[in-house]
């Protein structure tokens, strides 16, 4: 439940992170981490890309109702 969790936040953060990129070209991951191609923005694109991988097993699972 906490990795389904985790994995939503960094799919939520980077659909905002698209969505500046669309609306605003300003990638803001690549400004706060040092450009695109520093090892620290490859980094956070891959745990959210790792997120978004978790979150597609979300599509695979039984729902159960909360107790």
């Amino acid at each position: 439940m906490a990795m389904d969790r985790i994995a939503l936040a960094l799919v939520i953060i980077g659909a905002l992170n698209w969505l500046l990129v669309g609306i605003a070209r300003f990638d803001l991951v690549a400004n706060l981490f040092g450009g695109q191609d520093s090892m620290l923005s490859r980094l956070i694109y891959s745990i959210v890309g790792l997120g978004g991988l978790w979150a597609t097993s979300l599509f695979f699972r039984e729902r159960t109702p909360n107790k």
